[in-house]
């Protein structure tokens, strides 16, 4: 199968929903306009756009990437949950590889409202949500409670992680100190400020054990990739600072997800192991290859549970494993030294294309005062609830 090469990325910063009245066909011609001249190309040499979003209107992406030409081309809109930036990304990659086209631009974006993300709910009808079994499974073990609905699943995730393996709440907070302090140096991160566990801790209950500061926060902001095929790069000259995709896989939920009736299975442990494993077994590697990692802490559980699913550390290990400074500068893998979702942002449909920018940039040398010594491999894991997975492995070619 043809290889497919990413040649070119861009990104815009992260910011607070309502700080300003930029429309999201701004931003996303801004983070387009930035891999396309990453890639020293044009607009013109582009033959296909998936463009990813979740809350704009059907056709969004015709309205953004008009602002970068109109060139006729097909352009394809991706609603995947939160995990529709790799979605985008997938497709562009697939699109390659068959030999539909040799360029083509991944684009993705979100302009959101303040506050909590709801259940999915059409109208105010849980039974017309499209995750009404997930939920409807964590009612029948935890209740629901007057607590923002994805807060909650994850919450109740972490309240099963704590009773099973004795994982501690300084434990999860870790995992948000660690993001938190290491987003202080990504110019592109919504939030900046340093926060120790005591203060994660003492931060206002979202819903236990999670803090205000162990959840990702609503997001305005927009990610591009651009994916070629060998043949442009070398035409083009462009393979010396190209980056490999080596491989890629996509899991949805299967019965495992259900079968426990746990909130662990239910947020997508299963499909993430199954992602992580299918993309490892494509690129021929494992994760003791992976130099640097950027995975879907939508929660701070959430990071814990991808830990055991990418085999970072046995099941029930996570909690250790972060407190040991393993997943940190100096550690055995740097995650998220973007600052990750929780202190980066997570503008639905920039958040997956956000994490292989990110990725791009530690692999070529180019992440500044975040760069991890000698990044040779990265591993990308973006997760929707409801519910995808893909796994993403990326090298220096």
């Amino acid at each position: 199968m043809a290889q497919s090469l990413i040649a070119g990325v861009g990104m815009t910063a992260f910011e607070k929903p309502e700080t300003g009245d930029r429309p999201y066909w701004d931003m996303a011609a801004e983070a387009g306009a930035q891999a396309l001249a990453d890639a020293g190309i044009s607009y013109e040499d582009v033959e296909q756009v998936p463009v990813g979003h979740c809350l704009q209107p059907s056709t969004a992406g015709q309205r953004a990437v008009y602002a970068l030409g109109l060139t006729g081309i097909p352009v394809y809109n991706v609603n995947n949950n939160c995990a529709t930036g790799a979605t985008a990304l997938m497709l562009a990659r697939q699109l390659v590889e068959g030999g539909a086209a040799d360029c083509v631009l991944a684009l993705g974006f979100e302009k959101m409202r303040r506050g909590a993300l709801g259940a999915g709910m059409d109208g105010g009808d849980f039974a017309a949500s499209p995750v009404a079994r997930h939920y409807g499974i964590m009612a029948a073990a935890h209740g629901f409670e007057a607590t923002p609905p994805t807060a909650q699943i994850f919450g109740n995730a972490a309240r099963e992680h704590m009773e099973r393996h004795g994982t501690t709440e300084a434990q999860l907070a870790a995992v948000a100190a660690k993001n938190h302090r290491h987003s202080a140096a990504n110019p592109r991160a919504q939030f900046r400020e340093v926060w120790t566990v005591e203060e994660i801790l003492a931060a206002r209950t979202v819903h236990r054990p999670l803090t205000k500061l162990q959840c990702s926060p609503t997001s305005d902001g927009a990610a591009a990739v651009v994916v070629v095929s060998e043949r442009f790069a070398a035409r083009r000259g462009l393979r010396n600072r190209a980056v490999e995709i080596a491989g890629q896989a996509m899991a949805t939920d299967t019965g495992d997800s259900f079968a426990s009736g746990s909130c662990i299975d239910v947020v997508g442990l299963p499909m993430s192991r199954a992602a992580a494993r299918r993309a490892c077994d494509s690129a021929g590697l494992g994760i003791e290859d992976v130099d640097v990692v950027e995975l879907h802490d939508c929660f701070s559980i959430n990071e814990l549970l991808t830990y055991e699913a990418l085999g970072m550390c046995a099941e029930g290990a996570s909690g250790e494993l972060v407190e040991s400074g393993a997943t940190t500068y100096g550690g055995r893998w740097v995650v998220n030294p973007s600052g990750g979702l929780i202190s980066k942002g997570h503008p639905l449909g920039a958040t997956g294309l956000a994490q292989a920018a990110e990725l791009v940039w530690q692999l070529r040398g180019e992440a500044g005062a975040r760069q991890v010594a000698g990044a040779r491999v990265g591993l990308a894991h973006n997760i929707g609830l409801g519910g995808a997975a893909v796994v993403t492995l990326l090298r220096t070619s």
